[in-house]
């Protein structure tokens, strides 16, 4: 066995004491964070799923927890009780909190509206006009803005009956049209047995109310204190969904790994659905403009929601967002 210098032994030992040392003190440097989801884990989430298991807030210096939300969650309350730092929501909903609480917006990813309202062609509609004097299941809160906007500027009489988590008012024909997200409920209805053509499809985001919805928010303390914090969240989370829509079925894997732990049931096929159709909301995938939100689409939602009197007065923009912008 060949011997080797004292000293180099010694040099040896220096290093690996200099590498044990160094790592937990690496770990220490991260700026733990918590971001709560307005929803129980699916592949609506697959970005922030991605951005945690590749280690992307990680390298970004973030120790995050990422907590799941679900009917008996809100996210604002969570900002507001301190239980977490950022939260997801919709771009109305963080409008409205607005008014009662000091949030700001610093990062914004569903930039096409994918709420929608679903009809059979049995039922002889095939346009958003045809819906005057049907009775339309709304769920509540930011989900009923677009259709209760819509119907008033059209001045049109329609029956809303509240809408659960559940289509079988549906599809026993005990309303015409039911509320629905196209990555979500829309599909759905396939698994309970109609086919695609049997479905009318209507997108508000076909009718000029294109509401941008899954954001990042934060109070407004959070990004004053720690502005490069709230910064390096929005970019670890922007390559989170780039990599998970160049790697679907990894994402999915993740997915699915969530949904079993939380015992949420699902099927692969319906996760699958729902990343592409995130994709399609999201995307393009390597568009620069990923996670900022646009002056555009901000002055027509603050507009809307105020002429229809879901506001009581908007914020200028550079009040509310407070993300990248180009």
């Amino acid at each position: 066995m060949t011997k080797r210098p004292l000293g180099f032994t010694a040099f040896l030992l220096f290093l690996i004491a200099l590498t044990v040392g160094t790592l937990p003190a690496q770990a220490a440097e991260r700026d733990k964070a918590r971001i709560v989801l307005q929803w129980l884990p699916q592949a609506q989430f697959s970005g922030f799923y991605m951005a945690q298991d590749k280690g992307f807030y990680a390298e970004a210096g973030i120790d995050l927890t990422i907590i799941s939300g679900g009917p008996d969650v809100m996210a604002s309350d969570y900002l507001k009780e301190g239980k977490a730092e950022f939260a997801t929501m919709f771009l109305t909903t963080g409008l409205q909190k607005h008014e009662t609480m000091p949030i700001v917006n610093i990062g914004q990813f569903v930039q096409r509206s994918a709420l929608m309202l679903i009809a059979k062609k049995s039922s002889g509609i095939t346009s958003f006009a045809d819906l005057d004097g049907r009775k339309v299941g709304l769920w509540a809160n930011e989900f009923e803005i677009q259709p209760r906007a819509f119907f008033h500027q059209k001045n049109m009489n329609v029956t809303v009956v509240p809408q659960t988590s559940s289509l079988d008012l549906f599809l026993r024909g005990g309303v015409d049209a039911a509320s629905g997200m196209w990555y979500n409920e829309y599909h759905t209805l396939y698994s309970y047995g109609l086919d695609e053509d049997e479905l009318v499809p209507l997108f508000f985001s076909d009718v000029g109310l294109n509401f941008p919805e899954d954001g990042i928010y934060c109070l407004q303390k959070t990004v004053t204190t720690d502005p490069s914090l709230c910064r390096r969240l929005v970019e670890a989370t922007v390559r989170g969904w780039k990599y998970a829509f160049a790697h679907k079925e990894e994402a999915l894997q993740s997915v699915m790994r969530r949904m079993r732990e939380a015992n949420v049931p699902t099927n692969t096929p319906h996760q699958r659905w729902m990343l592409a159709r995130m994709e399609d909301i999201i995307a393009p995938a390597n568009d620069s403009t990923m996670g900022m939100l646009r002056w555009v689409d901000y002055d027509r939602v603050r507009k809307t929601l105020l002429k229809e009197g879901f506001l009581k007065e908007g914020p200028p923009f550079g009040d509310f967002y407070k993300g990248k912008i180009r």
